[in-house]
Formats: C-alpha cells, sequence, structure tokens
C-alpha cells in the first residue's frame, strides 16, 4: 500500500514536472543498488568477512550451548551424592552461563547488535558514494527524476537505455583506482583509530581491562567450587562404595549362616532315621540256649 502511494506520488510529480516543461520533456533514469553492490569489489570483500565473522560467532554460541547442556547433564547424573550446598552452587554457576550466553546472543545478532551494525556499516558507505555520484551525474546529463529500482518503489516498467547503474559503478571503480595507495584493510583501521578521540581509546582500555577481570575473577571462582566439588565427590564416592561393600559383606555372612543352619539340620535328620543297632538274635525255647 505505502508503495502504491510513493508510486503514485512519482507519477504525479512527473507528470506536472512534464507538463510544466513540455519544452524539452522530463528525463528520467534509475539504478539497482543490489547490482551496484553485488559488483563493487570492496563490499563483497567486506561481505566475506562479516560471513566469517557470522560463522565464528555461531560456533561460539553453540559451543556455550554443549557446556551447559553438559553441565545439566553432570548434576542430573550426580545429584544423588551431592550436598544442597553444591548443588546449589552448581545451579548457579549453570545460570551464570546460561545468562553469558543470553547476553553474548543479544550482544551479536539482536537489536542494534554487531550484525545490524556491521551490516549498515558495511552498506552506507558505498550508499553515500552512489547518491554522491547520482547527484553529480544528474547534473552533467540534465536528468530530472532517478530512481532506485530496488527500493519500494514499484517500477512496473523500466527500460534498459534508462539504466544508469553501470555507469555508477565505472565511477566507484575509478575512485577506488585512485586510492590504492594504501589498501582497504589498512585504510580502514586508520580511520577507525583517527576517529576515536584520546579519551574514548582510553575509556574503551579501561573497560576492556575491567570485563578481562571480571572473566578472570570468574574463571578462578568457578575453578576453586570445581575442586571443592571434586574433592567432596570423591568422599562421597568412598564412602558409598564403602557401605556399598559393608552391606555386601553383611548379607553375604547372613546367607552362609542360614546355608550353615540348613546344612546342620539335613545331617540331624539323616541320623535319626537310621536308629540304634540291634542286638544279638534270642535262641527260641529260652533265653539260656538250652531247648529244655
Amino acid at each position: 500500500m505505502n508503495a502504491l502511494k510513493v508510486l503514485f506520488s512519482i507519477v504525479f510529480v512527473a507528470a506536472s514536472f512534464t507538463v510544466s516543461h513540455a519544452q524539452r520533456g522530463a528525463r528520467i533514469g534509475y539504478i539497482d543498488m543490489e547490482y551496484i553492490l553485488e559488483n563493487v569489489p570492496e563490499y563483497q570483500e567486506a561481505k566475506n568477512q562479516l560471513s566469517s565473522k557470522v560463522s565464528k560467532w555461531k560456533r561460539d554460541l553453540d559451543k556455550m550451548r554443549q557446556e551447559i547442556e553438559q553441565l545439566k547433564l553432570n548434576l542430573s547424573n550426580e545429584r544423588i551424592l551431592l550436598t544442597k550446598e553444591l548443588i546449589e552452587e552448581q545451579e548457579e554457576e549453570i545460570k551464570i552461563l546460561e545468562d553469558e550466553m543470553i547476553a553474548y546472543q543479544q550482544n551479536r545478532f539482536g537489536p542494534n547488535g554487531d550484525l545490524d551494525v556491521q551490516r549498515r556499516q558495511l552498506v552506507q558507505p558505498i550508499q553515500d558514494q552512489v547518491f554522491n555520484l547520482v547527484q553529480e551525474l544528474a547534473e552533467a546529463k540534465k536528468y530530472d527524476f532517478i530512481f532506485d529500482k530496488s527500493a519500494d518503489v514499484v517500477m512496473l516498467f523500466a527500460a534498459k537505455r534508462n539504466d544508469i547503474s553501470d555507469q555508477i559503478l565505472r565511477s566507484i571503480n575509478r575512485a577506488a583506482k585512485r586510492e590504492q595507495a594504501l589498501s582497504r584493510k589498512e585504510g580502514k583501521n586508520i580511520e577507525k583509530e583517527e576517529s576515536l578521540s584520546a579519551e574514548e581509546s582510553e575509556a574503551k582500555s579501561e573497560r576492556e581491562e575491567a570485563i578481562a577481570d571480571k572473566k578472570n575473577q570468574r574463571e578462578a571462582m568457578m575453578e576453586e567450587r570445581r575442586r571443592k566439588r571434586d574433592s567432596i565427590r570423591m568422599v562421597k564416592q568412598a564412602e558409598f562404595e564403602a557401605r556399598r561393600q559393608e552391606l555386601l559383606d553383611k548379607r553375604q555372612r547372613r546367607l552362609d549362616s542360614i546355608n550353615g543352619v540348613q546344612n546342620n539340620t539335613s545331617n540331624e535328620g539323616s541320623s535319626g532315621a537310621q536308629g540304634p543297632p540291634s542286638g544279638p538274635p534270642v535262641p527260641p525255647g529260652g533265653g539260656d540256649g538250652s531247648g529244655i
């Protein structure tokens, strides 16, 4: 809807301008900013560098996420062996790492984050250069209107003869050749350093040192916690193993005792079934054996 309003406004202005200057008619041209950007070597080089940075930022986020997941898994597996204090310390450590990951993600990919800022920094110089060259070309060749084909303006038809993108590109390339005394990377670094005042540089250094000190302190604290946790875990593990072995020995002694009782009972039953041995046979007719 906004694009249609812009289009109607342009058509109305162009028609009015043409009527008021009917003697010569309006001269209209257009550029394709996307086409220009894709064919500027400096833009492509900076775009590739930004893509490399984005890939590294994503790898850093993945590494943070994996570390947090591993800590959660370790806590889940070892919770039964840890005291309440150690559990709370590990949960606090996980929370700190999660907050750092969220902050890192926002600083890199959030609104006005590094990606957003560097994209604008990547495109803005070329857009400014194109704008200035369009102004010069329009004045030199008496153009009345020059539009951007890749913008929100809806161009239902655009004759190729009115496309001045290649002319702008040639002007950009000529300007680039005049500035080849310094490499593009060195020039950008010099401009960046010159843009910072002495106070800004000092303040930036202080912030970086404070961040580094805070990070070192946190890492030292976490390392001390890990050593303490590992020591307590080893003691708990030894106690657990000793208790387990004690229970196994006790159960074995009970089983041995039961088996001993059962063996004694079986031996006594076998002896009772046989009975006492019988005496010599009594002869018939009396006990004296005379038979009378």
